[in-house]
């Protein structure tokens, strides 16, 4: 270092000269304190000039940042600094032998910052100036400070570091931007995929994934496949526009009667099928079935028209099964809904085994009514002594009657 540094200018305003070798600085004249310091504010923003007695006499703006309510000037060296290396350093004689060697230090307060550093004397036996530095710590420091470009000098690597990290940081951002729209992308496009556009609930896909995932995990459930009745008169009469109307309150329907772990599926134009995690005790799953009926045997209103259905429903349970199979419980639930048609319509049943073999009889199968016309309708009502418009009120009244003597049940 050619001059002396002092914040303290001694008399006469002027810093002591020091001759540069071979006689007198070559332009003759000295530099002012006030003057070195702010030329080493900017060229080291991180140094400290340390009196002999070990007070610090200026602190460059980038480490007095770090300390903001803290003043440095005039605090004791090793008070605020712990020396690492070299460790035997004890005193400010022991710290000015370590001249020119590579000084470990960090702060003693928290947050505890560890530095690197370069120490030279000053001339006359002034002091000292220390250079510090973050090292491998630049990131941390960067971070815990909140440190810009304008903390460092401008030739300093860490200025080319701040902007790699800063691209890496803003790469990092548009990655995940992108990474969060691609899964976003992604989820939607499986729940469109897993989803009955019309009326929201689960698709045959979906069904299926679900019934995969339960069977593989060895979790009891029971499967129910609900038919409607009627439903293609509705169509006939009143058109698909109405039909699509009972169709989605007939899904809201069954996603208020059954729980939030339970799953309901569009598998066809008029069917469902209602998957019961964990829930296999068949009195809960006649009264789940009982109370669907019912509610849906209640005229839904569409303008100022009444749409009439009804539905069968039959149900399998998993630990009906040795080994659980997917295709197999659809199959069997199927052959229990057409028993439920068999009995008339608007009842439930559970599958039996020997509905398999009855199946092959001719017994059970597809039952009078599937997507039934309004003919067909009229006549399974007259074949029971009921003309249509006294099958309408029967309808009505079995319906208030069922759904009055179930409105307490919750499952």
């Amino acid at each position: 270092m050619s001059r002396e540094m002092s914040n303290t200018e001694p008399k006469g305003g002027r810093v002591a000269e020091v001759e540069p070798e071979g006689g007198h600085d070559a332009g003759g004249g000295v530099l002012p304190a006030a003057q070195m310091s702010r030329c080493l504010d900017v060229i080291c923003p991180m140094h400290v000039i340390v009196e002999p007695t070990g007070h610090i006499r200026h602190a460059g703006p980038t480490l007095q940042k770090m300390r903001p309510m803290d003043p440095l000037v005039g605090r004791q060296f090793f008070e605020l600094f712990e020396l690492r290396r070299p460790r035997d350093a004890r005193s400010m004689a022991d710290l000015l032998a370590s001249s020119g060697v590579k000084l470990r230090l960090k702060f003693r307060d928290s947050p505890a910052t560890s530095f690197k550093g370069v120490l030279v004397p000053l001339p006359g036996e002034d002091g000292m100036l220390i250079n510090l530095s973050f090292g491998i710590s630049l990131l941390e420091g960067v971070k815990e400070y909140a440190l810009s470009g304008a903390d460092f000098a401008a030739t300093d690597l860490a200025i080319e570091m701040l902007y790699l990290v800063e691209a890496k940081s803003a790469a990092m951002a548009a990655s995940r931007q992108l990474n969060e729209q691609l899964q976003s992308a992604k989820i939607a496009a499986e729940e469109q995929a897993y989803t009955d556009t019309l009326t929201g609930l689960k698709n045959r896909r979906a069904m299926d994934h679900i019934l995969g995932q339960l069977i593989a995990a060895h979790r009891p459930f029971a499967l129910m496949h609900i038919d409607l009745d009627y439903f293609k008169e509705v169509n006939d009469t009143l058109g698909h526009a109405a039909g699509d109307f009972v169709l989605q309150k007939v899904a809201k329907l069954m996603v208020s009667a059954t729980r939030r772990e339970d799953s309901v599926a569009r598998v066809g134009g008029d069917e469902f099928v209602l998957i019961f995690d964990g829930l296999v005790r068949p009195e809960r799953l006649e009264a789940v079935a009982l109370r669907i009926i019912a509610e849906l045997e209640m005229p839904i209103s569409f303008g100022d028209q009444l749409c009439q259905v009804s539905a069968s429903g039959g149900s399998v349970l998993s630990e009906d099964y040795t080994r659980p199979d997917a295709a197999q419980m659809l199959a069997d639930a199927d052959l229990a809904l057409y028993a439920s048609k068999h009995r008339g319509r608007g009842c439930h049943t559970f599958f039996k085994p020997d509905m398999r073999a009855m199946q092959q009889e001719g017994d059970v199968g597809p039952g009078p009514e599937r997507g039934v016309s309004g003919v067909a309708a009229r006549q399974a009502y007259e074949g029971a002594g009921v003309s249509k418009p006294e099958a309408a009120d029967l309808s009505v009244s079995k319906a208030q009657s069922a759904a009055h003597r179930l409105s307490g049940f919750r499952h």
